[in-house]
């Protein structure tokens, strides 16, 4: 009998990533057979040369450390030794064999020829929901132990428990799904394709029964789905108004909050027409809930009292990331109290959901692409987890890649009902559970974008609610925003003809219809007209004075009525080979739906993808042709040029799109309740339901349960920077040495909050060495990964500091000693010389109003009060916002942006040595009682 393999589970840690200059510091390996560590080796090296701070901070290995231990040269033969004869395994194996094998050469030992697995790869297959493929963020989701990340034992180890628990999964799946995988397996790294085909072997001998839970369509293994029907409770229940009948229903499992009992009254009584509290019957009302009071479960309590399937209650929120946590995190809370349970889905757009028959047509001839195969593979794996097919499931993914637009959803009416996988179909089984539930989840963009659909994917109903409702314009504009990339579609028409181009393909495979194939030939020829009078148009349009560069610009009527004779006629042409190809488009769309059922499936999405690209090319015909006809002054045309300079995005924004009674979906709704942390801009109540086209809706205000004089403190110094007179390399230098001054006594998380990305990248250049060689890490928006990452690594540290600007002005929730200091390095007004900024003020201006004091100021209060709500997400909650520029105080409209802050906060204005005594004061002392305020 052969002996099993032995694996050896390697992570090295080096002085840095060039196997050229670098040199290890630490090397660990566990050897693994049949499932078990046999044998562990572990060593610190001597690199020969001094260990950067920053490789310090990261694997906490010193100088010190390494000085008395081996050189590599002295062990390179003992380490060759024990890999001998065993498969390599590495997290990122590239990395680490290659630069074993460089150090090999480097010593003179020979390079090893060993087989090697990636546990990557392995992950992004087996684990495929995983919010991350980091060995940290792995080991803590799995729950494997991880007592000491970035260095090489510690790694070595957590990778090996990570290996054996992959095999576990492997050997759990159905056995047609690991010979999907196995089949896809061959462009894997390596031989981890080898790894999964000797655990199908071990699969196939004992031959396990499929798991109750799953069935198998088609040679594909699926997770069964069922439909949990609602059931109306017999008895009618009734709301409990008054505050001993809800600590009833709540029997100690939710705590009772005054002002959260008056937000669920206030959001029943609207929804019921119910005219206490003075609240005339409108259809519209817009409720200031401060976060942390518990505003999501305030909404949910009461809509379950009226919310049934055929009256459901649509909540409309900001983020994908709230459509989840309400669904995660709020539903189960309120689900345990309520007499009826409130049975939520989330909708999302069709594009978010997996076709089934399109992805069983993509593992028939997979493309030679490894990425591709990966996402396939992982796609195998998740099919025997998920039942709503919802790709965000899949974390860290971006849909445009060709696997998800190949396999993403198109639509209901596109299916095909002989199908195999009809009945399956996630989309079709998505709208069965609509009609099953009484409360609706979407985004503000889902819901903007209703506007745009022919057919409303929302049903009507009494009750919609949109939390977060001060997002709702700007998501609105932003939806409404309709644009043609020229160099995007440049490309597209090339690649119709290319050797696997969708018109290549489709001319072989009608070779028999000579009157589809002239047709198709004819609209070629519409198309590559088109690129051609783009080209024409945008080398016109982009000629500007004096520059080599043209840089994005804003394009009137007035202009497009100077051009001469030749623009003015590509134009027209532009216009008239859109109507043409329309023309062509309807006739091959009548040829294509009289045949779609007669094709094989492979063929059928040839015939799809022909629908799409005429879908396509109708939208951007009508974008194009209202680009250059329509000229309503709250349309801005935009052109944002490419750096070839005969392609560009015509762009159009609607500054009317958020004026909510022109849109389609708001009269569907009979009671809109909007509900939001921040909607009175200081005094002004009526600046969001003005924006929304709604002025005379009524706004209330639920006053915070937070006692924030005595939680917070908002400090200037007494001497800022002169911002207006300062160059900005000089702007940076002084704030540079303020932000150091202020942050190197506080041994805490600190976030720093910047208007410009320039002047953030200006001042993180002048201090991270200087506090990473102290030993303290700034994380830097555009430089350290996404905002989700950041905020993650930031969340998790003792003492980091955080600078960011646009998205961390809000949305960041860091509850408690996570964030006690905030620092606004300048107020945060938009700059008029941004070209969308400058196109709205002269909108606004006119419609008769003042764009600073009907815009710049409110919008600036608002990411004030944004900020400052950072700093108290609960009534535990303490801290320090320091504002550094003095015109909060020194201006008139600083004094109004001032009235952002809840009233008695006092604006302390106070010297250097004053500011660190009162930061030092307040920050060690939570129990304070404030005598001296």
């Amino acid at each position: 009998m052969a002996h099993e393999a032995i694996y050896a589970v390697v992570d090295i840690e080096t002085t840095g990533t060039d196997p050229k200059t670098d040199r290890i510091i630490q090397i660990g390996c566990v050897l693994i057979q049949n499932g078990q560590v046999i044998n562990r080796f572990a060593t610190d090296v001597n690199p020969g040369k001094r260990i950067s701070k920053q490789i310090q901070n990261l694997t906490k290995i010193s100088n010190s450390q390494v000085q008395k231990a081996p050189y590599f040269e002295d062990i390179a033969p003992t380490i060759a030794n024990l890999l001998a004869d065993t498969i390599f395994v590495a997290h990122n194996i590239y990395f680490d064999y290659q630069f074993l094998n460089h150090e090999f050469r480097r010593c003179q030992v020979p390079e090893m020829t060993i087989p090697g697995i990636d546990t990557v790869e392995l992950a992004q297959v087996f684990l495929p929901t995983a919010t991350s493929f980091r060995l940290g963020d792995l080991a803590e989701n799995l729950g494997l132990h991880h007592d000491n990340p970035h260095q090489a034992d510690s790694d070595a180890e957590v990778t090996a428990a990570l290996l054996l628990y992959i095999q576990q999964i492997m050997r759990e799946l159905p056995l047609v799904t690991m010979e999907r995988i196995a089949n896809l397996a061959d462009m894997m790294g390596m031989q981890t394709g080898m790894f999964i085909r000797k655990n199908l072997m071990e699969m196939r001998r004992k031959n396990p029964p499929l798991a109750d839970n799953l069935l198998i369509v088609d040679g594909i293994a699926l997770r069964k789905k069922t439909l949990p029907l609602f059931e109306k409770n017999l008895y009618e229940s009734i709301y409990p108004l008054k505050k001993k009948a809800k600590e009833q229903l709540f029997n100690g499992q939710l705590h009772f909050y005054k002002e959260q009992a008056r937000l669920m009254n206030l959001v029943y009584r609207h929804f019921s027409d119910s005219q206490s509290e003075g609240l005339p019957t409108t259809k519209d009302l817009f409720i200031e809930a401060a976060t942390g009071m518990g505003k999501t479960i305030g909404y949910l309590l009461p809509a379950a009292y009226l919310a049934t399937p055929e009256e459901p209650l649509i909540v409309s929120t900001a983020s994908l990331l709230l459509q989840d946590q309400l669904v995660q995190k709020d539903l189960p809370l309120i689900n345990r109290v309520l007499p009826q349970p409130l049975v939520a889905t989330v909708i999302k757009g069709q594009r978010h959901y997996l076709d089934l028959a399109r992805f069983a047509i993509s593992l028939q001839m997979p493309p030679q692409q490894k990425q591709y195969r990966l996402y396939q593979m992982a796609t195998l794996v998740w099919l025997t987890k998920t039942v709503t097919g919802d790709f965000d499931e899949l974390n860290l993914l971006r849909l445009d890649h060709p696997f998800f637009q190949d396999c993403g959803h198109r639509g209901t009416v596109l299916l095909d009902s002989e199908n195999p996988f009809y009945p399956h179909d996630f989309l079709r089984f998505l709208h069965k559970r609509m009609s099953q539930s009484n409360l609706l989840i979407v985004n503000h963009a889902f819901l903007a974008r209703e506007s745009l659909r022919e057919r409303p994917q929302l049903p009507k109903s009494r009750f919609l609610l949109i939390d977060e409702a001060h997002h709702l314009p700007d998501i609105c504009e932003q939806a409404g925003r309709q644009q043609v990339s020229t160099f995007r579609f440049r490309k597209q028409v090339g690649g119709l003809t290319s050797e696997t181009g969708l018109f290549t393909q489709l001319m072989q495979l009608f070779q028999g219809e000579p009157q589809f194939i002239s047709q198709l030939e004819l609209y070629l020829q519409e198309l590559t007209a088109l690129v051609e009078m783009q080209e024409i148009l945008v080398t016109h349009l982009l000629k500007t004075e004096g520059t080599d560069c043209p840089q994005e610009q804003i394009v009137t009527k007035e202009e497009l009525d100077s051009f001469d004779l030749a623009p003015r006629k590509a134009q027209a042409k532009l216009l008239l080979y859109y109507e043409e190809a329309e023309q062509i488009a309807q006739s091959l769309r009548q040829q294509v739906q009289s045949w779609i059922n007669r094709w094989l499936p492979s063929e059928t999405v040839l015939l799809e993808s022909l629908l799409d690209l005429l879908a396509e090319v109708s939208a951007e015909g009508e974008i194009l042709t209202r680009w250059f006809t329509q000229w309503q002054k709250e349309l801005v045309h935009w052109l944002v040029p490419h750096s070839n300079q005969i392609t560009a995005v015509f762009q159009l924004t609607d500054f009317a799109a958020p004026l909510l009674p022109k849109t389609k979906w708001y009269s569907r709704y009979d009671k809109i309740l909007y509900l939001g942390g921040t909607l009175k801009i200081g005094g002004n109540r009526h600046y969001f339901p003005t924006r929304l086209g709604i002025p005379e809706a009524p706004v209330k205000i639920i006053q915070a349960p937070f006692d924030y004089p005595k939680q917070t403190r908002v400090i200037l110094p007494d001497k800022g920077i002169a911002i207006h007179e300062l160059p900005p390399q000089e702007y940076a230098d002084q704030l540079a040495q303020y932000i150091e001054e202020i942050v190197t006594p506080v041994a805490k998380p600190i976030l720093v909050l910047f208007t410009s990305h320039d002047t953030l990248q200006r001042v993180y250049e002048r201090l991270h060495m200087k506090f990473l060689a102290a030993g303290r890490e700034i994380l830097a928006q555009g430089v350290g990964g996404s905002r989700e990452k950041l905020l993650r690594r930031f969340s998790l540290s003792k003492d980091s500091i955080l600078f960011g600007a646009d998205s961390f002005w809000e949305g960041v929730d860091l509850p408690g000693e996570r964030l006690e200091v905030l620092i606004v390095t300048r107020l945060p007004f938009t700059n008029p010389k941004r070209p969308l900024v400058a196109a709205r003020n002269q909108y606004l201006k006119e419609q008769g109003l003042d764009p600073f004091s009907e815009e710049a100021i409110p919008q600036a209060a608002l990411r004030l009060r944004q900020a400052y709500g950072r700093l108290v997400r609960s009534t535990e909650d303490r801290g320090l916002m320091i504002v550094l520029d003095r015109r909060l105080v020194t201006t008139k409209y600083g004094r109004k942006l001032a009235q952002a802050f809840p009233r008695k906060v006092p604006l302390m204005q106070l010297s250097p040595v004053a500011l660190k005594a009162e930061m030092t004061r307040f920050l060690r002392n939570p129990t304070n009682d404030e005598k001296d305020d």
